[in-house]
């Protein structure tokens, strides 16, 4: 138990407040090594099974991104990520992890090789109106 004299807190539950921000600290710091520790091996996996694409390489890739998962959802959970913040590195994740199946490339044409329409439609929802916009071009 931290002493009144030995911090700058004033009171009892000033100094009991020091403790437990001190405790979430610690356990919050523990929480994003792990995720940036998890992600790295994420990325050094995804480059081995690039260098030599084999089956034992992609699960352990597969194996490495779900652990990664699940630590950034307990950290989200948990109050250490922001959602947002976890969502972007899962993501992120993602992305690598479609990368090294091919479905990175193969979505990337299917996405170019969609005709583009002269006309677009914009609708924006402006309490509770929809509005409809067109613009040729």
């Amino acid at each position: 138990m931290t002493q009144l004299g030995t911090t700058v807190a004033n009171n009892k539950s000033a100094a009991k407040r020091v403790e437990i921000a001190e405790r979430n600290r610690l356990r919050n710091k523990a929480y994003k090594s792990a995720v940036r520790t998890l992600t790295k091996r994420c990325v050094v996996a995804a480059d081995n099974y690039i260098k030599a694409p084999t089956s034992e390489h992609m699960q352990e890739v597969q194996a490495r991104v779900s652990a990664a998962f699940s630590k950034i959802d307990k950290a989200v959970k948990r109050g250490v990520l922001h959602p947002n913040n976890g969502a972007r590195k899962k993501s992120r994740l993602s992305k690598l992890l479609k990368r090294c199946t091919g479905d990175y490339a193969s979505g990337r044409a299917e996405a170019a090789s969609s005709p583009t329409e002269t006309a677009t439609v914009a609708e924006d929802t402006v309490a509770g109106d929809t509005v409809t916009e067109e613009n040729s071009a």
